[in-house]
């Protein structure tokens, strides 16, 4: 009852009421007008054929059009203004320009503040291996974040390895503390944090939190962003939740930022909840990872998080005071980059899938979600046919009941190329890594799902020849044998029903 009550009385229900209300005139209007009008079938199907020529005519993925399409005109008279108001992305043209006058600002300043790493840096990315140098541009031309040496990593394979890290390293700072994270939840490991952070306010260290308001809207409570103020704190929430039909409630912040003094970085899975650390049983085990940088690749999180807060709360900021003081040994080379969903470039993905083409031998992957598109499907499936070892880890407790029918709806399809799909027994599957050969791996925060790829503000750090790539394969081995695999026969036999009920979820998964 305590939980029901404090549900109604939250910002949530709220937003879902004012929400429901508004679908509610939206319905209300259709239907009397198709009463009242005996041209509304001629009406409905001129404006279905006019919001598909502008469905049609954009540069948004053949998934999402067809599930729009299909919407539409199966029902116009619904599907037309649902369309307008939570599919054309043209509604939200106003939060890309405003994006993209801070993101000329963040380049600017970014060039003219601190150069580009040594040319040395580049060349010997492209010495080590010509198709890793060209992958590293693409991320630099695309984002503006290069690939740096000078920069000591360390990897965790789980939330409460890098808690502990995390505090030792909070501790030591004595300039500032950025901090940007999807969700915060009240609870054991944001009470620990919390009271490490005011220790440092109260010794003189500047703070500034951002979090994403849709991403923690249940997690706290509705004055939280004024408590925080109060504490002292520079707050930002990222992207406001107003019930408000509009496409723009689709982008959120899904970055998980921590940087200490400009020389050390954190960014991986975990956001601050209890069941991120397994302070709190949720769906079984949380797996998740986070690696931790320390040296001149942290400049790049650094703009990164400055892009987000800069448009979030309209601070003139000098940025040349966040500079990295120190570089450290080098560990390969080290490239951390972000991606948008305002530029129409899919650089998350597509970073995924150059790792998949370049694999000789094996290319290992987890994902707390496998709903793919046939750009990914392809990638996967020419790389086990053409022998290399494939390999997907997923979850085996569910945290959304209505994302894993579709995540086990791509299962068939990957089994039957050869690709070998596993089941993390123990529970949920949170981290977002892939690594090939001995050679590459990414560790960041993209989902391969279509909310990640192409809806979310994201963000991961690629590393060539670093040990974190064998680590990252390392901890990979030691899960495998946790988890369950997928045989092709268990999945050719399932019933009809359920794989019908998959495969409608899969169709409209973009939607979601």
């Amino acid at each position: 009852m305590k939980k029901i009550l404090k549900f109604l009385t939250g910002r949530l229900f709220s937003f879902i009421l004012l929400v429901a209300l508004q679908l509610g005139v939206v319905i209300w209007v259709v239907t009397n007008f198709m009463s009242a009008s005996a041209y509304y079938i001629p009406i409905a199907y001129t404006l279905a054929f006019i919001s598909v020529f502008f469905l049609v005519s954009g540069d948004d993925h053949p998934i999402y059009i067809i599930s729009w399409l299909l919407l539409i005109y199966v029902a116009p008279l619904l599907g037309v203004p649902f369309y307008l108001i939570f599919g054309n992305k043209r509604s939200s043209a106003k939060l890309s320009r405003q994006m993209a006058k801070y993101q000329e600002h963040y380049e600017k300043e970014m060039r003219a503040i601190l150069p580009e790493p040594d040319p040395s840096v580049r060349n010997g990315l492209f010495e080590s291996s010509p198709l890793f140098g060209r992958q590293s541009d693409y991320i630099r031309n695309l984002t503006g974040a290069p690939a740096w040496s000078g920069t000591t990593v360390e990897y965790f394979p789980l939330g409460e390895d890098v808690f502990a890290k995390i505090l030792e390293e909070v501790e030591k700072a004595r300039r500032f503390i950025l901090f940007e994270y999807f969700i915060i939840a009240e609870g054991e490991m944001w009470d620990v944090m919390v009271a490490l952070l005011r220790k440092k306010l109260a010794e003189g260290v500047y703070i500034r939190l951002l979090y994403d308001d849709f991403g923690s809207i249940k997690t706290i409570p509705s004055n939280y962003e004024q408590t925080l103020k109060d504490m002292g704190f520079h707050v930002g929430v990222f992207n406001r939740l107003k019930p408000h039909l509009n496409a723009k409630l689709n982008y959120r912040d899904h970055r998980k930022i921590l940087i200490i003094d400009g020389e050390v970085g954190f960014t991986g899975g975990i956001n601050f909840a209890d069941e991120y650390i397994n302070r709190k049983i949720r769906f079984g085990h949380w797996k998740d990872t986070t690696v931790m940088l320390k040296g001149d690749a942290v400049w790049n999180l650094t703009l990164m998080f400055f892009q987000q807060w800069i448009f979030t709360t309209d601070e003139e900021v000098d940025l040349s005071e966040f500079i990295p003081r120190q570089s450290y040994p080098s560990d390969g080379f080290v490239q951390p980059f972000g991606d948008t969903p305002l530029d129409g470039e899919n650089i998350s993905e597509n970073a995924y899938i150059q790792i998949i083409n370049h694999a000789r031998h094996y290319v290992w992957i987890t994902t707390p979600y496998l709903i793919i598109d046939t750009q990914m499907l392809t990638a996967l499936t020419i790389a086990a046919q053409s022998g290399v070892d494939v390999r997907i880890i997923t979850p085996n407790f569910p945290d959304k009941w209505y994302v894993h029918p579709v995540t086990r709806a791509n299962y068939l399809p990957l089994l039957k190329t050869g690709v070998k799909i596993f089941e993390y027994t123990p529970g949920f599957m949170h981290a977002k890594m892939f690594v090939a050969d001995d050679e590459v791996s990414i560790v960041g925060t993209t989902n391969m799902d279509y909310r990640s790829f192409y809806l979310h503000f994201e963000c991961g750090v690629i590393f060539f020849h670093s040990k974190v790539v064998k680590q990252v394969r390392n901890d990979i081995r030691k899960t495998l044998d946790l988890c369950t695999e997928i045989t092709l026969i268990q999945q050719e036999t399932i019933s009809f029903p359920i794989r019908l009920a998959r495969n409608i979820l899969k169709l409209f998964s973009p939607l979601m």
